[in-house]
Parts: structure tokens; sequence; C-alpha cells
């Protein structure tokens, strides 16, 4: 199942939030070598970690397995605070465009590699699932040019932002990814059920960043 955190509930999922923190630290920093992210403290707390920020946490047994973080591009954002270098275009920017980043599964469920794309897929889900009830259009991520060809084959409309650059030896592009009912029609169809993975789902409503 996957729980959505914001500034607003919070309080509720402290434990959680260590958890998915102390988790995107682990990975992103200690085993992919992302030292743009390094930060002293174990949780790795970056300046995208606002108030405005939305957690998207996969969770199973109280134990975070999977996480990833949006945020509106009317706000602080990675790709114009960070790596602005892989824009080559004016940044999209608007209520309907929101960045996602820090992607990352516990190295524990990685292998065998059907348990990571059965969390990977999951995520994808609850990304499309929040994005479409709320009027969201677009994502922007920065992820490496062999990915494209997977956003494709689950139905997002990809738009490079700019030409991949090496950033901590790692080759990633910025790309801003459309999306639509057929984008999570063809998830749900990879994870063989249609059942929302969305906790508590609530009365859809727009954000206005």
């Amino acid at each position: 199942m996957i729980r959505l955190v914001t500034a607003e509930n919070e309080h509720h999922y402290r434990d959680e939030m260590d958890q998915a923190l102390r988790l995107r630290q682990r990975v992103l920093v200690q085993k992919r070598r992302w030292r743009a992210f390094a930060k002293p403290a174990a949780r790795g707390i970056d300046q995208v970690d606002h108030k405005h920020a939305v957690h998207m946490l996969y969770m199973n047994g109280g134990k975070v397995l999977g996480y990833q973080r949006m945020v509106p591009t009317t706000r602080q954002h990675l790709l114009c605070e960070v790596s602005p270098e892989l824009c080559r275009v004016e940044p999209p920017v608007g209520a309907h465009i929101w960045e996602v980043s820090r992607q990352c599964v516990e190295p524990d469920h990685q292998s065998p590699g059907e348990v990571e794309c059965e969390i990977a897929n999951a995520l994808w889900s609850g990304l499309v699932e929040w994005g479409l009830q709320r009027g969201i259009s677009n994502f922007i991520v920065e992820i490496e040019p062999m990915s494209l060809m997977s956003a494709i084959g689950l139905n997002f409309q990809p738009l490079p932002l700019g030409l991949p650059c090496q950033i901590d030896g790692q080759e990633l592009m910025a790309v801003m990814l459309g999306f639509d009912q057929r984008t999570l029609d063809r998830i749900y169809e990879m994870r063989a059920e249609r059942r929302r993975v969305l906790a508590e789902p609530r009365r859809a409503k727009r954000l206005h960043a």
C-alpha cells in the first residue's frame, strides 16, 4: 500500500518519514554516489524538502520499501535549483506540472528483479493515480537516457528538455512526461491488476501551489 505524506499530516507519519529519508539517503548517496544530494545528517534532507513537497511511501508491514517525492514546479525544485544544466529550454512551470525525484527502492528488495519491478510499478501507478485526480498532466523527471524507452512502454509521452549530462558519474537527462488515463491503464496491465494502490483515497481536488 502507498501512503501520501504532506506538511499537513506528517505528524502522523514521523517514524515512516524517518525510514523514508534514511532509505533515500542510503540508496541515492551511499549506493549510487550522488554527491550532489549528500548532507552531513544521515537523513539527507535537502532544499526541496519544503512544506509544498508531497512524499509517496510504499509500505509493507510497517516498513518503507519504496519512496518518491513530488514538488510543484511553481516552487523550489531540483531542475532549477540543483541541476539547471540539464535543461536547454525555458523550464516548464505551471500548476499542472510537478517534479518527481528521489525515487528509490529498498536494496534488500531489488533482487530478484521481480520484487523491484513490483515496487517500482506500484510507485508509478500511485503517481499517475494521484496526478490524474488532481488535474496534473505532466511530471518532470531526471532519468538515464535508456529509461526513455521504459517510459514510452508505460504510455508516458516523454519530451526531453535538454541533452544528457554527467552528474556524479551518471548520465542523466531532464524529461517532461505527459500522461493520461491510457498511461494508468498500461501500468495496471503491467501490474496485472486494476486495484488502486493509494491508501485512503479522498475526493479529488486540484492542488494550487
